[in-house]
């Protein structure tokens, strides 16, 4: 039957994440939600429900024994970029010496994956990232926010943010674009001049292309300085991008005190972060991104620590941060980790991987299951929906409705893609 119209029933944990508190997912239990247009009409009991719903025109899906909740909102990833860093990834399993990765001539980290990346025809780039996104889709992630960095040119900045908007006509999820031209600086240039050329060209071209909502910078030691990111995330912000900022990953230098001040959506890594901090980034509604497959995938030696940010009364959100140091696509396995190795309960985990993700993207419209909002959504095959941080290392989502469309069902991609 194809009909705009769903209706999923006897759901046997319905989570709306539509509640305050933070470890509060909004459960209805045996729930049910009908869909009209892509949008939420209606959620609750089947009496609740039903009287709304048009009997004749209507697809329903049982969701018997199964956990309903929004899609992921996965809102801080790499996801284009070429090649792979998996041979200095095995070196520095057993051996941290740069030397180790010298001898066997591997260029490492960043300027790595610039080099392949700008190797790549446009094609080949499109091609690889398309199946990094697609893997994301049939994980139940349903809007994702996409980085550019591994340019550190004018033009090849462009093409990765091209290459986003490619890839949304290919699959039928939200793309987010974030400008991270400030992720390092090119070896032929002075980090001075480089901000020079981010100002008068990268920026103004971008705005004039309109390509990219968000604009991001890296502050940390050996990066950028607190002063000098907000001197670029200023000028991006005066030509229409909301500014973000990757900070405090390996030491504080003030990043996280300016997110507050400038009022940023979010701040991202926050491994350094004073807690004196955290109640400046709650009032200034800035929700903070925690990455647990960085710090997993690169054995951080000071893994963040959620609960003083939650209990300080912070916004939480989970990303996977997928990029070729930490190649994760299964937001599953990024709820696992954040429960196992950071202590988040199941519930927060995946309201931080929903509700707050949306937050960090300044979406007001989905992350969560409630009547007007977008009909995002990904069922579970699983008994309680704790178990996907017990039941690890499996893809548990059966359906995936994007803008009240079905896409994904049990594993196959419906419709035209």
């Amino acid at each position: 039957m194809k009909t705009d119209n769903i209706l999923i029933k006897n759901a046997s944990q319905l989570l709306t994440m539509n509640s305050e508190d933070t470890s509060d997912v909004g459960m209805i239990e045996n729930g049910c939600i009908y869909i009209e247009n892509g949008k939420i009409v209606a959620l609750g009991s089947m009496n609740d429900v039903q009287a709304l719903v048009d009997s004749e025109n209507v697809e329903t899906i049982d969701a018997s024994g199964k956990i309903v909740l929004p899609g992921f909102v996965d809102c801080h990833t790499h996801l284009v970029f070429g090649g792979s860093r998996v041979k200095e990834y095995s070196v520095k399993l057993i051996d941290e010496n740069p030397e180790a990765l010298k001898k066997l001539g591997i260029e490492p980290g960043l300027y790595g994956t610039v080099n392949t990346t700008n190797a790549l025809s446009d094609e080949e780039l499109e091609n690889q990232s398309l199946k990094r996104l697609t893997n994301m889709m049939f994980s139940g992630t349903t809007t994702i926010e996409v980085k550019s960095g591994y340019g550190l040119t004018t033009d090849s900045e462009i093409r990765m943010l091209i290459v986003n908007k490619r890839l949304e006509k290919k699959l039928p999820l939200d793309i987010y674009s974030t400008f991270l031209g400030a992720h390092y600086w090119p070896k032929d240039l002075s980090k001075e001049k480089y901000i020079d050329t981010l100002i008068k060209e990268m920026i103004p071209r971008l705005s004039e292309l309109k390509i990219a909502k968000y604009s991001d910078i890296w502050c940390d030691d050996g990066y950028y300085t607190a002063k000098e990111c907000e001197k670029v995330l200023s000028c991006a912000r005066d030509y229409g991008m909301s500014p973000r900022i990757h900070t405090d990953a390996y030491s504080y230098i003030g990043g996280s005190d300016l997110a507050a001040d400038m009022g940023m959506l979010s701040a991202d890594h926050l491994n350094y972060t004073p807690e004196k901090v955290f109640k400046k980034l709650r009032d200034a509604n800035v929700v903070g991104v925690v990455l647990a497959g960085t710090d997993f995938a690169v054995k951080h030696p000071r893994p963040f620590n959620p609960r003083p940010m939650l209990d300080s009364g912070m916004k939480i959100a989970l990303a996977s941060n997928c990029n070729p140091g930490v190649w994760v696509e299964s937001m599953q396995f990024i709820l696992a980790l954040a429960c196992r190795n950071h202590r988040f309960t199941p519930a927060e985990a995946i309201k931080s991987s929903t509700l707050y993700g949306a937050m960090a993207l300044g979406l007001n419209d989905r992350g969560v299951l409630d009547v007007g909002k977008k009909a995002d959504i990904q069922i579970w095959d699983l008994d309680t929906y704790e178990d996907v941080v017990y039941k690890f290392g499996t893809n548990h989502v059966e359906t995936v409705i994007k803008d009240g469309k079905i896409i994904v069902s049990k594993g196959i991609v419906k419709g035209a893609m």
